[in-house]
């Protein structure tokens, strides 16, 4: 663990995987607004325009609210946008279907099936865990400047312990893992909130969304292209957390290779629709297919296996 933490702490390690993470994100939240559904739906999906035009009009209101208004009306700012947004939602167009509801809650262990094996999934999964360190370095650096502290070894080590026992447990109970994300940065510079009791707050609410079925059914009704409108203005926060991890480097015509090489690859897959990798093994299409996977291995290869200080 100690030699992982050097490792990534570094900021070189980080670009690649804060920048193709941003792009990845903006690129799916662009997609919502422009009226595309997700998943094997998109496939044949075309731009719906007058949810487009609501959508931009959206994301230009909180990005005026995040750079002109006060900073008591700017940490509201994506609040804002998703109640205007959504009142706008419901007048101009047919009420978009929600998640169905159920009359009550239930637990119950691997509710998609017994596990099965797939060699496949297993190392894109194994690999994506290992590489996603990156991620969760990014995001406890990222910070640093936010609470004007640097993040010791002991809570890195805290992180990954609790990260690993949430996202074990999501995978026997069918839940979405917690996990510490660079995107995070974003509303927390959006918000300006950084104590610990809004987010414990958030977190019961949440939970109450969740054992309480009618109240996590009308927040499902929430039109996909309002928040991702809302989620566009506020991750493109994502950026300074890439130039800030640019700042802390001196690039010259040697090392620009090792974040160079890496960004950009991971950013071209990013764009190739899946058709492309048709012809590659099971095993081995899920990674190569995934940019971030892909960018994050390229930038530890170059890493480790040259002698960037040299002249």
């Amino acid at each position: 663990m100690f030699l992982g933490i050097s490792c990534f702490k570094q900021p070189l390690r980080l670009i690649s995987g804060s920048s193709s993470i941003g792009c990845q994100l903006i690129g799916i939240f662009l997609k919502g607004m422009l009226g595309i559904p997700f998943g094997n739906e998109a496939e044949n999906a075309q731009i719906d325009l007058a949810i487009s035009l609501l959508s931009i009009m959206i994301a230009i209101i909180v990005a005026i609210i995040s750079i002109k208004a006060p900073a008591s009306i700017k940490r509201y700012g994506l609040l804002i946008g998703i109640v205007i947004g959504w009142i706008a939602f419901n007048l101009t167009f047919e009420q978009q279907g929600a998640v169905s509801q159920t009359a009550s809650s239930s637990m119950a262990l691997f509710p998609l099936g017994k596990p099965t094996w797939d060699t496949g999934i297993v190392i894109t999964t194994v690999l994506a865990g290992l590489l996603n360190t990156a991620n969760t370095f990014g995001a406890l650096k990222g910070t640093d400047s936010i609470y004007r502290a640097e993040t010791s070894d002991s809570q890195y080590r805290s992180s990954f312990t609790i990260t690993g026992i949430f996202t074990g447990l999501s995978g026997v109970l069918e839940l979405v893992p917690y996990a510490p994300y660079v995107s995070s940065i974003g509303f927390l510079n959006q918000t300006g909130i950084i104590r610990r009791l809004p987010f414990i707050l958030g977190s019961f609410m949440f939970f109450l969304m969740g054992i309480i079925p009618p109240i996590g059914h009308f927040f499902s009704m929430l039109p996909l292209s309002i928040g991702s409108a809302v989620l566009f203005v506020s991750y493109l926060q994502l950026f300074n957390s890439s130039l800030s991890f640019f700042r802390q480097v001196e690039f010259n015509t040697l090392n620009i290779y090792r974040s160079a090489v890496p960004l950009f690859v991971g950013i071209i897959i990013m764009t190739f629709p899946a058709s492309y990798f048709d012809t590659l093994p099971d095993f081995l299409r899920p990674l190569l297919s995934s940019g971030l996977l892909v960018g994050i291995i390229l930038a530890l290869i170059l890493e480790n296996g040259f002698d960037w200080n040299r002249t």
